[in-house]
């Protein structure tokens, strides 16, 4: 398999690249937000290989580092997301913008990718959002571990992290004064 490539960019075009090193020039796919961070043709470039082998091809998929990678791996994980829609869904918003997608459960950013229905975007949502990197900034673990006791609960995530947040700011550290704050405001 190949893990990363680094060479002369040969080709630049939205459907694929062309990265040409010892002589052979691989085609890659990439996502339209990779595309438009790649220097201009003739200049050098790496890139994170995601390999697909299939009975009649073998295809590269590029992504400028491995976070992306690791994003569209977890994608093709998913029944009915495959390597195009992955890197549809990846052309359609940065990493972070998809990371933040799937933590707060936005359906709506999801369905604005073209490819990505209703049930496509909550069958991602469910299945990546505690298999994914967080955004922003760590917490606490007593912050973490309540959280995800406010989610087990049954409670949305973005509305349990919006209470949580005001719990926290107030000072509060330990778990179970976190979650009897936070449960205050979302018994409201």
């Amino acid at each position: 398999m190949i893990g990363t490539l680094r060479g002369r960019l040969t080709l630049k075009r939205p459907e694929c690249i062309v990265v040409e090193t010892g002589g052979v020039g691989y085609e890659v796919s990439v996502p339209l937000s990779v595309l438009s961070e790649l220097p201009e043709e003739g200049r050098e470039v790496f890139l994170f290989i995601y390999t697909n082998v299939k009975d009649d091809a073998i295809d590269l998929y590029g992504f400028l580092d491995d976070n992306g990678k690791r994003v569209f791996k977890s994608l093709l994980g998913i029944s009915g997301v495959g390597p195009r829609l992955a890197l549809n869904i990846l052309s359609g918003s940065t990493v972070e913008d998809f990371l933040s997608a799937v933590e707060t459960e936005d359906v709506g950013l999801l369905t604005r990718i073209p490819g990505v229905g209703k049930k496509t975007a909550q069958r991602i949502i469910l299945e990546l959002r505690e298999k994914l990197p967080k955004t922003g900034e760590k917490k606490e673990r007593a912050y973490e571990d309540t959280l995800s006791a406010l989610v087990n609960l049954g409670y949305k995530r973005a509305h349990a992290q919006e209470v949580l947040d005001r719990a926290y700011q107030k000072g509060i550290r330990e778990i179970e004064n976190l979650l009897k704050e936070s449960l205050k405001y979302l018994n409201r």
